[in-house]
């Protein structure tokens, strides 16, 4: 090559690091990347002024009560007019899901409730954020019933595999997204006042157990714990069993409180914040 010319061409100028996708998204910028899923939520949230959090799981396959009444016509109806009849097993199923969309109601009364209350100690909401996934449910129901209330929610979504799409009712600039699992726990129980699970599957029973071994060693400071459905919780999973068999004890049997409404649920909540002092002058101002 005429070294002329290759004097008159223009040299390509490198990438800053930091604005490199091939390496950030390398095996050796991982460290960069679970720290940037740190020091941005951290950084969102104190710009939004969030200061505390109520965490709900729970299943991301309850369905509200009038898709889940609709669901279960459309399948009644669907044997009419020479049509086949559905199994047993699916209208057993469309039956079960419309009695479990009570929770769901459930779930969007509580946030609501929660975030009304919170709006009478702060103007803004701030003092007391409902806290999700960022997906359908339970998720969805919660942050529904803080949007119904005028107020402020938070969705902690996951990338997975097959795509969890956040719900419509997450407040937009409290909507995350990360990719791994523990910096999403994290961030769930560091800014955490109490967490509220209803029914779920394996990813709730996942962080129940998360929450429940990091306040039994003391790794989070103490944090109330409500199971929404007694029935639900005292069926799936036996407590008494785990004490009677001396693998729990009566003082981690006590972390947890069972609830079936709404407003015993925000009493007990009530009681548990009231007893923190580092809030007692927020609370001054909420109403009874």
């Amino acid at each position: 090559m005429d070294p002329d010319r290759k004097n008159s061409e223009e040299v390509a100028e490198p990438l800053l690091a930091y604005r490199n996708p091939e390496f950030l998204e390398s095996t050796p910028a991982r460290t960069l990347r679970i720290v940037a899923e740190y020091v941005e939520p951290q950084t969102r949230l104190r710009k939004a002024g969030v200061q505390n959090t109520v965490v709900f799981f729970g299943s991301a396959r309850i369905l509200p009560r009038d898709v889940a009444e609709e669901k279960l016509r459309a399948i009644e109806n669907a044997g009419g007019e020479g049509g086949s009849k559905p199994s047993r097993h699916v209208l057993r199923q469309a039956r079960r899901d419309l009695e479990m969309s009570r929770y769901y109601e459930d779930a969007r009364e509580l946030a609501r409730l929660i975030t009304r209350w919170s709006l009478a100690v702060s103007s803004q909401g701030r003092f007391l954020v409902v806290c999700l996934g960022g997906g359908s449910g339970f998720m969805e129901a919660a942050n529904r019933g803080a949007t119904e209330a005028g107020g402020k929610s938070i969705g902690f979504n996951i990338k997975l595999p097959m795509e969890q799409k956040p719900n419509p009712y997450i407040t937009p600039d409290l909507s995350f997204l990360f990719h791994y699992f523990f910096m999403r726990k994290l961030w769930f129980a560091q800014p955490a006042r109490a967490l509220i699970v209803f029914p779920g599957g394996y990813g709730t029973m996942d962080e129940l157990m998360e929450f429940m071994t990091l306040i039994q060693t003391g790794k989070i400071g103490h944090h109330m714990i409500l199971l929404y459905g007694s029935r639900w919780w005292k069926t799936a999973i036996n407590f008494r069993w785990l004490l009677r068999s001396g693998t729990i004890s009566e003082e981690d049997l006590r972390l947890l409180r069972f609830v079936d409404s709404p407003s015993n649920a925000l009493e007990l909540l009530k009681k548990f914040i009231r007893r923190d002092r580092t809030v007692r002058a927020f609370l001054q101002r909420a109403v009874p």
